[in-house]
Protein backbone atom coordinates (compact mmCIF):
# COMPACT_ATOMS: atom_id res chain seq x y z
CA UNK A 1 0.00 0.00 0.00
CA UNK A 2 1.22 3.50 -0.78
CA UNK A 3 1.12 4.76 2.80
CA UNK A 4 3.07 1.91 4.32
CA UNK A 5 5.65 3.98 6.16
CA UNK A 6 5.33 7.61 5.18
CA UNK A 7 4.54 10.28 7.72
CA UNK A 8 6.85 8.82 10.36
CA UNK A 9 9.44 11.58 10.06
CA UNK A 10 9.41 12.61 13.68
CA UNK A 11 6.10 14.37 14.22
CA UNK A 12 5.39 13.90 17.90
CA UNK A 13 1.64 14.19 17.45
CA UNK A 14 1.65 11.21 15.10
CA UNK A 15 3.46 9.00 17.58
CA UNK A 16 1.11 10.06 20.37
CA UNK A 17 -1.86 9.07 18.23
CA UNK A 18 -0.62 5.52 17.70
CA UNK A 19 -2.84 3.25 19.78
CA UNK A 20 -4.78 0.07 19.20
CA UNK A 21 -8.21 0.31 17.65
CA UNK A 22 -9.86 -1.15 20.75
CA UNK A 23 -8.19 1.38 23.05
CA UNK A 24 -9.16 4.23 20.77
CA UNK A 25 -12.74 3.16 20.19
CA UNK A 26 -13.54 2.98 23.93
CA UNK A 27 -13.22 6.76 24.22
CA UNK A 28 -14.78 7.68 20.89
CA UNK A 29 -17.53 10.30 20.76
CA UNK A 30 -19.89 10.54 17.78
CA UNK A 31 -22.11 13.53 16.97
CA UNK A 32 -24.25 14.19 13.90
CA UNK A 33 -23.91 17.61 12.31
CA UNK A 34 -25.89 19.47 9.69
CA UNK A 35 -24.35 20.31 6.33
CA UNK A 36 -24.77 23.99 7.21
CA UNK A 37 -22.22 23.43 9.98
CA UNK A 38 -19.51 22.45 7.50
CA UNK A 39 -17.39 25.52 6.84
CA UNK A 40 -17.22 26.18 3.08
CA UNK A 41 -19.45 23.26 2.11
CA UNK A 42 -21.52 25.21 -0.42
CA UNK A 43 -18.42 26.52 -2.23
CA UNK A 44 -16.73 23.15 -2.88
CA UNK A 45 -16.56 21.33 -6.22
CA UNK A 46 -18.83 18.44 -5.28
CA UNK A 47 -18.68 17.00 -8.81
CA UNK A 48 -14.92 16.45 -8.40
CA UNK A 49 -15.54 14.70 -5.08
CA UNK A 50 -18.24 12.52 -6.66
CA UNK A 51 -15.87 11.49 -9.45
CA UNK A 52 -13.28 10.42 -6.88
CA UNK A 53 -15.93 8.59 -4.84
CA UNK A 54 -16.95 6.63 -7.94
CA UNK A 55 -13.37 5.43 -8.35
CA UNK A 56 -13.68 3.10 -5.35
CA UNK A 57 -17.34 2.87 -4.34
CA UNK A 58 -17.81 -0.21 -6.51
CA UNK A 59 -15.47 -2.09 -4.18
CA UNK A 60 -17.61 -1.44 -1.10
CA UNK A 61 -19.43 -4.62 -0.10
CA UNK A 62 -22.09 -3.60 2.45
CA UNK A 63 -25.60 -3.24 1.00
CA UNK A 64 -26.08 0.38 2.04
CA UNK A 65 -22.83 1.43 0.40
CA UNK A 66 -23.60 -0.58 -2.72
CA UNK A 67 -26.97 1.13 -3.06
CA UNK A 68 -25.33 4.53 -2.71
CA UNK A 69 -22.75 3.64 -5.33
CA UNK A 70 -25.48 2.67 -7.75
CA UNK A 71 -27.21 6.01 -7.11
CA UNK A 72 -23.91 7.86 -7.54
CA UNK A 73 -23.34 6.34 -10.97
CA UNK A 74 -26.70 7.68 -12.12
CA UNK A 75 -26.04 11.15 -10.72
CA UNK A 76 -25.19 13.95 -13.20
CA UNK A 77 -22.24 16.15 -12.14
CA UNK A 78 -24.48 19.17 -11.53
CA UNK A 79 -26.43 17.17 -8.96
CA UNK A 80 -23.39 16.04 -6.95
CA UNK A 81 -24.01 18.32 -3.97
CA UNK A 82 -27.64 17.21 -3.75
CA UNK A 83 -26.52 13.57 -3.90
CA UNK A 84 -24.27 13.91 -0.85
CA UNK A 85 -26.83 15.94 1.10
CA UNK A 86 -29.66 13.53 0.30
CA UNK A 87 -27.96 10.22 1.10
CA UNK A 88 -25.38 11.09 3.78
CA UNK A 89 -25.14 12.69 7.18
CA UNK A 90 -22.00 14.43 8.52
CA UNK A 91 -20.66 12.61 11.59
CA UNK A 92 -18.03 14.17 13.84
CA UNK A 93 -15.87 11.38 15.27
CA UNK A 94 -13.60 12.37 18.17
CA UNK A 95 -11.19 10.29 20.22
CA UNK A 96 -9.74 13.04 22.41
CA UNK A 97 -6.71 13.75 20.23
CA UNK A 98 -6.45 16.99 18.23
CA UNK A 99 -6.77 16.88 14.46
CA UNK A 100 -3.58 16.60 12.44
CA UNK A 101 -3.32 16.85 8.68
CA UNK A 102 -0.13 15.93 6.84
CA UNK A 103 0.55 15.39 3.15
CA UNK A 104 2.06 12.66 1.02
CA UNK A 105 3.04 12.45 -2.62
CA UNK A 106 4.34 10.17 -5.35
CA UNK A 107 8.10 10.72 -5.78
CA UNK A 108 9.70 10.82 -9.20
CA UNK A 109 13.29 9.55 -9.38
CA UNK A 110 15.83 9.39 -12.19
CA UNK A 111 16.94 5.88 -13.04
CA UNK A 112 17.76 3.19 -15.59
CA UNK A 113 17.09 -0.49 -16.17
CA UNK A 114 20.79 -1.31 -15.91
CA UNK A 115 23.53 -0.23 -13.55
CA UNK A 116 26.01 2.45 -14.62
CA UNK A 117 28.40 4.93 -13.02
CA UNK A 118 25.47 7.33 -12.52
CA UNK A 119 22.69 4.87 -11.76
CA UNK A 120 24.14 2.62 -9.05
CA UNK A 121 21.53 2.41 -6.28
CA UNK A 122 19.18 -0.58 -6.71
CA UNK A 123 15.41 -0.62 -6.32
CA UNK A 124 14.80 -4.18 -5.13
CA UNK A 125 12.00 -6.68 -5.40
CA UNK A 126 11.38 -8.72 -2.28
CA UNK A 127 13.49 -11.90 -2.20
CA UNK A 128 11.45 -15.10 -1.75
CA UNK A 129 13.16 -16.07 1.52
CA UNK A 130 11.98 -12.82 3.14
CA UNK A 131 8.31 -13.44 2.41
CA UNK A 132 6.15 -14.61 5.27
CA UNK A 133 8.75 -13.81 7.91
CA UNK A 134 7.97 -11.54 10.82
CA UNK A 135 11.45 -10.05 10.55
CA UNK A 136 14.26 -10.47 8.05
CA UNK A 137 17.62 -8.72 7.63
CA UNK A 138 18.08 -5.08 8.67
CA UNK A 139 18.63 -2.22 6.21
CA UNK A 140 22.40 -2.33 6.79
CA UNK A 141 22.54 -6.10 6.27
CA UNK A 142 20.47 -5.94 3.09
CA UNK A 143 22.70 -3.28 1.56
CA UNK A 144 26.11 -4.38 2.83
CA UNK A 145 26.10 -8.18 3.13
CA UNK A 146 25.81 -8.93 -0.60
CA UNK A 147 22.73 -11.10 -0.03
CA UNK A 148 20.80 -9.29 -2.79
CA UNK A 149 23.50 -9.21 -5.44
CA UNK A 150 23.57 -11.26 -8.64
CA UNK A 151 20.01 -12.54 -8.27
CA UNK A 152 18.14 -10.35 -10.73
CA UNK A 153 16.09 -8.72 -7.97
CA UNK A 154 16.69 -5.18 -9.26
CA UNK A 155 13.69 -3.47 -10.84
CA UNK A 156 15.84 -0.46 -11.72
CA UNK A 157 18.86 1.55 -10.59
CA UNK A 158 18.57 5.19 -9.47
CA UNK A 159 21.08 8.00 -9.05
CA UNK A 160 20.33 9.18 -5.51
CA UNK A 161 20.29 7.02 -2.36
CA UNK A 162 18.54 9.75 -0.36
CA UNK A 163 15.64 9.95 -2.80
CA UNK A 164 15.48 6.14 -2.75
CA UNK A 165 15.22 6.21 1.06
CA UNK A 166 12.29 8.61 0.85
CA UNK A 167 10.70 6.55 -1.92
CA UNK A 168 10.55 3.76 0.65
CA UNK A 169 8.81 6.07 3.12
CA UNK A 170 6.20 7.06 0.55
CA UNK A 171 5.74 3.44 -0.53
CA UNK A 172 5.37 4.07 -4.26
CA UNK A 173 6.68 6.30 -7.01
CA UNK A 174 7.86 6.71 -10.57
CA UNK A 175 11.31 6.22 -12.07
CA UNK A 176 12.09 8.30 -15.15
CA UNK A 177 14.37 6.43 -17.58
CA UNK A 178 16.96 8.16 -19.83
CA UNK A 179 14.66 7.86 -22.88
CA UNK A 180 11.87 9.71 -21.04
CA UNK A 181 9.71 6.64 -20.36
CA UNK A 182 8.55 5.78 -16.86
CA UNK A 183 8.57 2.80 -14.53
CA UNK A 184 5.96 2.90 -11.81
CA UNK A 185 6.71 1.01 -8.61
CA UNK A 186 4.45 0.13 -5.71
CA UNK A 187 4.87 -1.33 -2.25
CA UNK A 188 6.06 -4.92 -2.47
CA UNK A 189 6.71 -5.85 1.14
CA UNK A 190 9.09 -5.00 3.97
CA UNK A 191 11.73 -6.63 6.14
CA UNK A 192 9.62 -6.44 9.30
CA UNK A 193 11.89 -4.17 11.32
CA UNK A 194 10.20 -1.22 13.08
CA UNK A 195 10.58 2.19 11.49
CA UNK A 196 13.01 4.45 13.34
CA UNK A 197 12.69 8.12 12.46
CA UNK A 198 15.87 9.73 11.18
CA UNK A 199 14.23 13.10 11.77
CA UNK A 200 13.87 12.32 15.45
CA UNK A 201 17.48 11.11 15.50
CA UNK A 202 18.69 14.46 14.16
CA UNK A 203 16.71 16.16 16.92
CA UNK A 204 18.14 13.79 19.53
CA UNK A 205 21.65 14.65 18.39
CA UNK A 206 20.91 18.35 18.80
CA UNK A 207 21.40 19.12 15.12
CA UNK A 208 17.86 20.45 14.65
CA UNK A 209 14.86 21.33 16.76
CA UNK A 210 11.67 19.34 16.15
CA UNK A 211 9.87 22.19 14.37
CA UNK A 212 12.77 22.49 11.89
CA UNK A 213 12.69 18.88 10.69
CA UNK A 214 11.19 18.16 7.29
CA UNK A 215 11.97 15.84 4.39
CA UNK A 216 13.84 18.62 2.55
CA UNK A 217 15.91 19.48 5.62
CA UNK A 218 16.87 15.83 6.13
CA UNK A 219 17.80 15.36 2.46
CA UNK A 220 19.97 18.46 2.52
CA UNK A 221 21.80 17.39 5.69
CA UNK A 222 22.51 13.88 4.39
CA UNK A 223 23.90 15.24 1.13
CA UNK A 224 26.12 17.76 2.92
CA UNK A 225 27.42 15.02 5.21
CA UNK A 226 27.76 11.91 3.01
CA UNK A 227 29.59 9.66 5.50
CA UNK A 228 27.49 10.59 8.52
CA UNK A 229 24.45 10.73 6.26
CA UNK A 230 24.89 7.11 5.18
CA UNK A 231 25.05 6.06 8.83
CA UNK A 232 21.97 8.18 9.60
CA UNK A 233 19.97 6.26 6.97
CA UNK A 234 21.12 3.01 8.61
CA UNK A 235 19.62 4.29 11.88
CA UNK A 236 16.31 3.15 10.34
CA UNK A 237 16.53 -0.67 10.08
CA UNK A 238 13.22 -0.91 8.20
CA UNK A 239 13.53 -1.63 4.49
CA UNK A 240 10.78 -1.55 1.87
CA UNK A 241 10.80 -3.67 -1.30
CA UNK A 242 8.89 -2.78 -4.45
CA UNK A 243 6.98 -4.31 -7.31
CA UNK A 244 6.58 -2.92 -10.81
CA UNK A 245 3.06 -1.61 -11.42
CA UNK A 246 2.09 -1.94 -15.06
CA UNK A 247 -1.69 -1.67 -15.14
CA UNK A 248 -2.09 1.95 -13.96
CA UNK A 249 -2.16 4.61 -16.68
CA UNK A 250 0.57 7.25 -16.42
CA UNK A 251 -2.09 9.96 -16.19
CA UNK A 252 -3.53 8.45 -12.99
CA UNK A 253 -2.28 8.53 -9.43
CA UNK A 254 -0.60 5.64 -7.62
CA UNK A 255 -2.54 2.78 -6.07
CA UNK A 256 -3.89 3.28 -2.56
CA UNK A 257 -4.91 0.73 0.03
CA UNK A 258 -8.05 -0.07 -1.99
CA UNK A 259 -5.83 -1.06 -4.95
CA UNK A 260 -7.23 1.85 -6.96
CA UNK A 261 -5.57 5.06 -8.08
CA UNK A 262 -5.70 7.95 -5.64
CA UNK A 263 -6.54 11.48 -6.79
CA UNK A 264 -4.46 14.56 -5.99
CA UNK A 265 -6.10 16.79 -3.37
CA UNK A 266 -9.22 14.60 -3.28
CA UNK A 267 -7.89 11.37 -1.72
CA UNK A 268 -6.75 10.95 1.87
CA UNK A 269 -5.21 8.22 3.96
CA UNK A 270 -7.16 7.71 7.18
CA UNK A 271 -7.42 5.27 10.06
CA UNK A 272 -9.88 2.49 9.07
CA UNK A 273 -10.64 1.92 12.78
CA UNK A 274 -12.70 5.11 12.54
CA UNK A 275 -13.11 5.91 8.85
CA UNK A 276 -14.36 3.23 6.42
CA UNK A 277 -12.22 3.01 3.31
CA UNK A 278 -14.16 4.55 0.44
CA UNK A 279 -16.14 6.94 2.64
CA UNK A 280 -16.36 10.68 1.90
CA UNK A 281 -14.68 12.91 4.49
CA UNK A 282 -15.15 16.66 4.83
CA UNK A 283 -11.76 18.26 5.51
CA UNK A 284 -11.34 21.61 7.22
CA UNK A 285 -7.58 22.08 7.28
CA UNK A 286 -6.06 25.27 8.65
CA UNK A 287 -2.44 26.42 8.43
CA UNK A 288 -0.58 28.16 5.62
CA UNK A 289 -2.66 26.45 2.94
CA UNK A 290 -6.23 26.26 4.33
CA UNK A 291 -8.52 23.69 2.73
CA UNK A 292 -12.26 23.26 2.85
CA UNK A 293 -12.89 20.25 0.66
CA UNK A 294 -14.78 16.97 0.37
CA UNK A 295 -12.27 14.14 0.00
CA UNK A 296 -12.46 10.35 -0.10
CA UNK A 297 -10.67 7.98 2.30
CA UNK A 298 -8.91 5.66 -0.14
CA UNK A 299 -5.63 4.89 1.60
CA UNK A 300 -4.09 4.01 4.96
CA UNK A 301 -0.70 4.32 6.63
CA UNK A 302 1.12 2.97 9.65
CA UNK A 303 1.54 6.51 11.03
CA UNK A 304 -2.07 7.49 10.30
CA UNK A 305 -3.82 6.63 13.56
CA UNK A 306 -6.78 8.32 15.22
CA UNK A 307 -10.24 9.64 14.46
CA UNK A 308 -8.96 13.09 13.51
CA UNK A 309 -5.82 12.07 11.61
CA UNK A 310 -5.47 12.25 7.83
CA UNK A 311 -2.74 12.27 5.20
CA UNK A 312 -3.68 14.22 2.07
CA UNK A 313 -2.41 12.94 -1.29
CA UNK A 314 -0.89 16.03 -2.93
CA UNK A 315 0.28 14.68 -6.28
CA UNK A 316 3.40 13.54 -8.16
CA UNK A 317 6.88 15.01 -8.38
CA UNK A 318 9.12 17.51 -6.62
CA UNK A 319 6.60 20.35 -6.32
CA UNK A 320 4.07 18.01 -4.73
CA UNK A 321 6.81 16.74 -2.43
CA UNK A 322 7.67 20.24 -1.25
CA UNK A 323 4.01 20.96 -0.49
CA UNK A 324 3.50 17.64 1.27
CA UNK A 325 6.68 18.05 3.29
CA UNK A 326 5.49 21.27 4.93
CA UNK A 327 1.94 20.14 5.67
CA UNK A 328 1.45 19.57 9.42
CA UNK A 329 -1.75 21.44 10.17
CA UNK A 330 -4.67 21.49 12.62
CA UNK A 331 -8.36 21.62 11.77
CA UNK A 332 -11.10 19.01 11.81
CA UNK A 333 -12.41 16.20 9.66
CA UNK A 334 -16.05 15.15 9.45
CA UNK A 335 -17.03 11.72 8.17
CA UNK A 336 -19.98 11.39 5.78
CA UNK A 337 -21.94 8.19 6.37
CA UNK A 338 -25.12 6.68 4.92
CA UNK A 339 -28.05 8.03 6.93
CA UNK A 340 -29.06 4.86 8.79
CA UNK A 341 -25.43 4.00 9.53
CA UNK A 342 -24.84 7.50 10.90
CA UNK A 343 -27.74 7.39 13.35
CA UNK A 344 -26.86 3.87 14.43
CA UNK A 345 -23.56 5.18 15.79
CA UNK A 346 -25.20 7.49 18.32
CA UNK A 347 -25.58 6.39 21.97
CA UNK A 348 -28.81 4.50 22.63
CA UNK A 349 -29.98 6.93 25.31
CA UNK A 350 -30.21 9.86 22.89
Amino acid sequence: MIAALRGALGVAAVAAAAMTASEAQSDTVYSILDFSQLDGWAEDDHAAALKTFLGTCGDLKDPDWRALCKAARAQPPEGARSFFELFFRPVMVEDGSPALFTGYFEPELNGARHRSARYRYPVYRMPPEARGKDQWLSRREILESGVMEGRGLEIAWVDDPVELFFLQIQGSGRIRLPDGSMIRVGYGGANGHPYRSIGQELVRRGIYNLHQVSAQVIKSWVRRNPVEGRELLYHNPSYVFFREVRRVAASKGPLGAMNRSVTPMRSIAADPAYTPLGAPVWVEKDGEMPLRRLMIAQDTGSAIKGAQRADIFVGTGDAAGETAGTMKDPGRMVLLLPIQRAYAMLPEDL
